[in-house]
């Protein structure tokens, strides 16, 4: 079943510590109106490969951002359901899959394993009464003993700050959609996102249970990417959200063949936040564009929005995400 009390906190840094156990882990010490809590943040799996897949986005921008300015201190528990503030690595959009890469837990000198690299941003947090971090993943506590790490009492915090779902093997259990964890520091106008997951994770898994989907042979005619090849055959390049007019407007996205084929797109679908989908037909010329024009039920929002494209199979082939400040000039097409 899915993980429990899956939630955000929102916190001030107070400490950081490198936990060097079997089951090592970065832990941080946060407050949030005087109640002290402890983010375990895994930097080793217990699954082969050991090293964890990490992904830090500076400046990072996304619709979800304005729903946690919005937050109050303290842990908020959160609905898994699109179109809120909770993370799904793979259906809100958060970033390409393929800019994450594996880390190691410890090697000698700085700047170079997964404690480091999270100790870079978390320790500018440190001190400033004006920054916050906002831990997504599963809360445990009140507990009746202290904390094992920072020794506050009583013990309180959150873990699984990594994606949720895809697992295998005896992990399964804690998959779901739209539950995954995350670390979002915000410095004033600036945010940092940091991503992690495990390297046995799938990347395509079931839209209601979050377990990973079996692999999938390509159909054809469209190819499959070789060696330092584009992840995506057919990527979404454009949309036009807040078109001149009044609503309904012609929105319209615009998907580029990026292979040396043609493509069908037959059977494939295009999603908004809301995951209301819009069918596509027709074949799709190598290194051409389309310029699709949206009809409800699908709809590209003015104050931020994603949008999916799913091939025949159901399965992502690629996703954006664009902000309220994208998509308030009426006309202007937003460019991925």
């Amino acid at each position: 079943m899915p993980i429990k009390r899956y939630g955000v906190l929102r916190a001030a840094v107070i400490d950081r510590r490198i936990e060097t156990t079997d089951t090592p882990h970065y832990q941080i010490h946060l407050r949030a109106s005087g109640t002290d809590y402890r983010a375990a943040v895994n930097v080793r799996s217990q699954s082969s490969p050991p090293d964890l897949l990490h992904l830090a986005v500076d400046n990072f921008t996304h619709p979800v951002l304005a729903q946690l300015g919005a937050l109050p201190d303290g842990f908020t528990e959160l609905e898994s359901r699109p179109g809120g503030p909770a993370l799904d690595y793979i259906r809100s959009n958060l970033f390409q899959r393929q800019d994450m890469h594996p880390v190691p837990t410890a090697e000698p000198g700085p700047e170079n394993d997964l404690g480091d690299f999270l100790d870079h941003y978390v320790s500018r947090a440190l001190g400033d009464p004006t920054a916050r971090a906002y831990i997504f993943g599963q809360a445990w506590g009140p507990e009746t003993i202290a904390d094992k790490i920072f020794h506050f009492a009583p013990g309180n915090g959150v873990h699984d700050i990594h994606m949720n779902q895809g697992n295998d093997g005896r992990f399964a259990g804690d998959d779901g959609v739209f539950q995954d964890g995350g670390l979002l520091l915000q410095f004033g106008e600036r945010w940092v996102a940091i991503f992690l997951a495990f390297q046995n994770q799938a990347w395509h898994t079931d839209d209601i249970t979050g377990h990973r989907l079996p692999e999938i042979p390509n159909p054809g005619p469209a190819p499959t990417p070789g060696p330092g090849e584009p992840d995506h055959v057919v990527r979404i390049v454009a949309a036009l959200a807040n078109p001149i007019g009044p609503a309904p407007e012609p929105e319209t996205v615009t998907l580029l063949n990026a292979s040396p084929s043609a493509i069908d797109l037959t059977g494939w679908s295009l999603l908004d936040r809301a995951n209301n989908r819009f069918p596509l037909q027709g074949s799709l010329p190598a290194g051409a564009t389309l310029q699709v024009f949206l009809a409800p039920p699908i709809a590209l929002g003015n104050r931020g929005g994603t949008i999916t494209l799913l091939n025949a199979q159901s399965l992502k082939v690629d996703g954006v995400a664009y902000t309220a400040d994208q998509s308030t000039k009426e006309g202007w097409t937003i460019i991925f």
